[in-house]
């Protein structure tokens, strides 16, 4: 019999969920919401009202096949696409996240060190060094996630300033309610419409996020510590409460005068709030950094033991997690300019998307392995078929773009 749903179970769960939305929170959201605001005014919001219902069918239905099944998405994947035709559709879907991941922590570490600066005054290529090495001894002795959570608190803390500090913005409900869904494409804005995408629909979350939940019995419909209505009510809650997070960030960029800088962002926080505020960003930009250093090469080890079954802490293991952040180290030491490289790693992410997302389609309409119970609805199919579409259509339209010539 299923599990009933409490209030404390549903607690529980929204709290369990909320390293998904703390993971989307990262440098990449803070940057890319915020140039967004900045640049082109409440004409993007669309954007992030899409990502964010979008992070919820997607994160939904990856960890409904394991709450069915007791298997992740990669092993799924594994046991439907068999031989040689399998391997290389799992080497080919591990590449995908590995890259993405890669991309990822060259954004986190850049954007922990650019908080830490702030802070400190102290050189880039000293904190840069002291980030990688503090991340690498955490994940190598597995101490990871009770430093991730904490600093998941420290970045809510400073989305709850961010919130202050958009009740001033001069934005009428009216005006916020029709940017929230009525759909617009500035020129120019493309590359940042995927970034947005990509930061708020994290491809390497849907295995990461299918791997942490507890395994299934689809017989009984309950899983050993989450039952589905849980599930789907601490995503939905957390997952929507991250991306109103994003919406506040997004309605503070415009209030930053000129070219969006860090600078520039902990100063609007200063000039509202006091000095204590501009502290507060500083330090929720290296907690957001931070916090997403840890998950992403851990992701990327996670999803090679998923889809390609490396044992955990193997040294094949540990080696992909420290290639993960030798890039982000790499960046880091070349002293690049962070926000740049912040919006290009998330629009390369948005264009990634749909290669993983077809397959979870198509895993969570599998009717032999989930029976008619687990499978996606109509209004599920079509919910999550209009993101797998979307998204590949602004990746390919940005793909032709970059390729033409004469083009930037």
């Amino acid at each position: 019999m299923p599990k009933s749903l409490s209030i404390r179970s549903g607690l529980g769960s929204v709290l369990f969920w909320s390293v998904i939305s703390a993971a989307f929170i990262g440098p990449g959201s803070v940057t890319a919401c915020a140039i967004a605001g900045s640049k082109y005014g409440l004409h993007l919001l669309w954007v992030l009202t899409f990502a964010t219902l979008g992070t919820v069918w997607l994160q939904e239905a990856a960890a409904r096949i394991t709450i069915a099944t007791g298997n992740d998405l990669g092993q799924i994947i594994t046991q439907t696409y068999t031989g040689t035709r399998g391997r290389r559709i799992a080497w080919a879907l591990f590449l995908a996240i590995f890259l993405g991941c890669a991309a990822y922590q060259a954004g986190n570490i850049l954007g922990a060190v650019a908080g830490l600066a702030l802070l400190t005054g102290l050189p880039v290529p000293l904190l840069t060094i002291c980030v990688g090495a503090v991340c690498t001894l955490l994940l190598w002795i597995g101490s990871t996630q009770g430093l991730a959570n904490m600093l998941g608190l420290v970045v809510f803390a400073m989305g709850g300033a961010f919130l202050y500090v958009a009740f001033g913005t001069p934005v009428t409900p009216a005006s916020l309610a029709e940017a929230l869904v009525v759909p617009s494409i500035p020129s120019g804005s493309l590359l940042l419409i995927n970034g947005l995408i990509g930061t708020t629909i994290v491809p390497y979350n849907l295995f990461f996020g299918s791997s942490i939940v507890p395994a299934g019995n689809s017989e009984t419909g309950e899983s050993v510590g989450q039952s589905l209505g849980e599930m789907k009510l601490g995503i939905w809650v957390a997952v929507i409460l991250g991306g109103i997070i994003s919406v506040v960030l997004l309605l503070v960029g415009l209030l930053i005068p000129g070219d969006f800088s860090y600078a520039h962002m902990a100063q609007v926080m200063t000039d509202r709030l006091g000095p204590w505020a501009g502290s507060l960003f500083a330090f929720g930009l290296f907690a957001a950094g931070f916090a997403s250093s840890l998950t992403a090469p851990l992701a990327a080890a996670v999803t090679a033991q998923s889809l390609l079954g490396i044992r955990k802490n193997s040294p094949a293991y540990r080696g992909i997690w420290l290639v993960v952040i030798a890039t982000g180290l790499t960046f880091g030491l070349l002293n690049v300019t962070p926000i740049p490289v912040i919006v290009a790693v998330q629009a390369i992410n948005g264009i990634l998307l749909p290669f993983v997302t077809v397959f979870l389609f198509l895993a969570i309409n599998n009717r032999a392995l989930l029976g008619d119970q687990y499978c996606n609805s109509f209004w599920q199919n079509i919910a999550m078929g209009s993101v797998v579409l979307v998204t590949a259509v602004l990746g390919l339209w940005n793909v032709w773009l970059a390729i033409q010539p004469g083009k930037p």
